[in-house]
């Protein structure tokens, strides 16, 4: 499918890739994408000048982050259809017209997964195992399986972007765009992309550190898109502490001379009964998030435009 590639900004956010930057904004260059918008974090290097000399319109970011960037980006751009990519040269502008075609055919969003086609030794062990498990923790947490949900290779809509409220200021940005677009019910496809080794400088990222952000992340975001899960899974472990302590008193009563522990026992009923409340109010807080969708998609019904008769 033929689409105006003048209707699309390339969206690159960059932190010290003077290796790599330049082949990157060529390379969609000569695929025709003349809109191509660097973000730069105030690199130390010469990515902002090789960027510009490669013909990007480069603007400097005012706060800190990847996901402050990706926000001060989204505010500014014009065109109707954004694609964002990694400055690294571990995606491919070969696969734009891949993930571009989707939103041209009613797709909200489009996310590159790198899982599938990951050339050889872009991926550690460690890395590999740590994306599946974060893609697993936000298919049950969010109820959307989107295969790769730190993949910084999208596509979207302006109007998709719009309904996002993003935050994030660091690498869980990614995440959070994820939870905003399941939340808000967007129109999602994923498709199979080239993933290489990073060619130029190492990557930026903590696989613990910025990890346990992100799980953070997403059992924090569920709060408001699936309470089920945020309450549900602190009234288990609340009431599971308060049974584990149930148990030791009762090991401590059955031994000879039956130590009792007043205090531990009245701490244990009150886990469980804190535990279960806990639990009800995520049940309750569901069903209330259940009633809001359908009455927002209700008066959306009612505010579209009916076809004239």
């Amino acid at each position: 499918m033929k689409f105006n590639k003048d209707e699309v900004c390339i969206l690159i956010p960059t932190l010290n890739e003077g290796p790599t930057i330049g082949t990157v904004i060529r390379e969609f260059k000569g695929l025709g994408y003349d809109h191509i918008l660097v973000v730069d974090g105030k690199s130390t290097d010469n990515t902002v000048k090789i960027a510009r000399e490669a013909g990007a319109n480069v603007r400097t970011q005012s706060g800190v982050g990847k996901g402050n960037a990706i926000i001060e980006a989204f505010e500014v751009i014009e065109q109707p259809y954004i694609l964002m990519v990694d400055g690294d040269g571990t995606y491919s502008a070969k696969d734009a017209e891949k993930m571009l075609t989707p939103l041209f055919l009613g797709f909200d969003q489009v996310i590159g997964d790198r899982l599938i086609n990951a050339e050889e030794g872009s991926f550690s062990g460690l890395n590999l195992f740590g994306n599946h498990m974060l893609n697993l923790l936000f298919k049950v947490a969010h109820s959307r399986d989107l295969h790769d949900i730190l993949s910084g290779y999208r596509a979207f809509t302006k109007l998709a972007v719009q309904q996002m409220h993003l935050k994030e200021k660091g690498f869980e940005i990614e995440t959070e765009i994820s939870v905003e677009s399941v939340r808000n019910g967007q129109r999602i496809m994923v498709v199979p992309i080239r993933y290489s080794r990073r060619p130029g400088t190492a990557t930026k990222l903590s696989p613990f550190h910025d990890g346990i952000k992100i799980v953070s992340t997403i059992y924090r975001l569920a709060r408001v898109n699936n309470p089920m899960f945020y309450f549900g899974m602190m009234g288990v472990l609340t009431s599971l502490l308060g049974l584990l302590v149930g148990v030791y008193v009762l090991l401590e009563w059955l031994k000879p001379g039956h130590i009792e522990h007043i205090p531990l026992t009245i701490l244990t009923v009150l886990l469980i009964v804190v535990g279960i409340e806990i639990f009800m109010f995520g049940m309750i807080s569901d069903m209330l998030l259940v009633f809001h969708r359908e009455i927002i998609r209700e008066i959306q019904l009612l505010q579209s435009p009916k076809s004239p008769k």
